[in-house]
């Protein structure tokens, strides 16, 4: 009699307990639902990223990034990876600003939470137009598209080991130029000179060597995704910086949760970027 009673009682407190309300891993329903949407979305970029990956490494010949990502507004060229550098900079150090909004709105301290997600939506402006220049710089100047690549394939010693559709011995060196790539003048693709250094053909030789199309369609897919989600936080953050101003978010007494949410998107958007640096402009 007495273990029923024991029973019953512990059945009755465990259905008080349970109000269909209870917070899962002590978050909020908001902040749980923004985690579902980032995992799902890791998986969506890794998938990108891994194809790109398995292209790019089952292929003998693969553009060198020194080579393509090497110029910097001005007017300055053959600076290897500098303005990609900056990018990634600004992008980092605009985590950083959406930290200190994240800091601030703990403290409800409204005026923090504008200024830092003021300089946060900057830098994500500022990441933006860089991207823009490059993306102008390898279509309208190297004429990189998603169907045709001028980036030849080559090795670090400048011997050309595949071209597009047909096979170049090794011991062909390329005449090196302005840069290395062959380019479009006038709609048309011009012929690049070879020297044959060894064999019975040694001498002067024209062949046109174009890289791999895939190349150009992974990298304006994949980086034009990551700006959109850029793009995406941008837009959120604006709204989310309106609303905090007019103290929308104060009177809910939460420590300003959105920006805390919106914080977690866009360190996840810093966090893809790093990967997108390492396999499009690191190997």
């Amino acid at each position: 009699m007495a273990t029923e009673t024991i029973a019953h009682n512990d059945i009755h407190s465990e259905e008080a307990g349970w109000k269909g309300a209870s917070r899962p891993f002590k978050a909020s329903y908001g902040k749980l639902m923004m985690w579902y949407f980032l995992v799902s979305d890791a998986f969506t970029f890794a998938g990108f990223l891994i194809a790109y990956g398995s292209l790019r490494f089952s292929m003998p010949t693969w553009p060198v990034p020194d080579f393509v990502f090497s110029t910097f507004p001005g007017g300055i060229e053959h600076k290897p990876l500098l303005f990609v550098t900056v990018m990634t900079f600004i992008l980092l150090a605009s985590s950083f600003t959406m930290v200190r909004a994240v800091q601030e709105g703990h403290q409800e301290n409204k005026r923090g939470v504008v200024k830092w997600m003021i300089f946060t939506i900057i830098g994500g402006l500022m990441f933006l137009s860089c991207q823009a220049w490059e993306w102008n710089k390898l279509i309208g100047e190297e004429h990189m598209t998603i169907t045709e690549n001028p980036f030849g394939t080559h090795v670090e010693a400048g011997e050309y080991l595949e071209g597009d559709g047909h096979h170049i011995e090794a011991g062909t060196t390329f005449k090196a130029g302005e840069s290395y790539l062959i380019h479009k003048h006038d709609g048309e693709w011009h012929p690049i000179e070879f020297k044959v250094t060894e064999g019975p053909d040694a001498g002067m030789v024209k062949e046109q060597v174009k890289g791999p199309k895939a190349f150009g369609a992974l990298f304006f897919f994949i980086t034009g995704f990551h700006g959109f989600h850029v793009f995406s936080g941008v837009v959120i953050m604006l709204i989310v910086t309106v609303n905090a101003a007019t103290g929308m978010y104060r009177k809910r007494k939460n420590g300003y949760e959105m920006i805390e949410k919106v914080g977690l998107y866009w360190h996840f958007v810093d966090l893809v970027w790093v990967f997108v640096f390492l396999l499009f402009y690191l190997l």
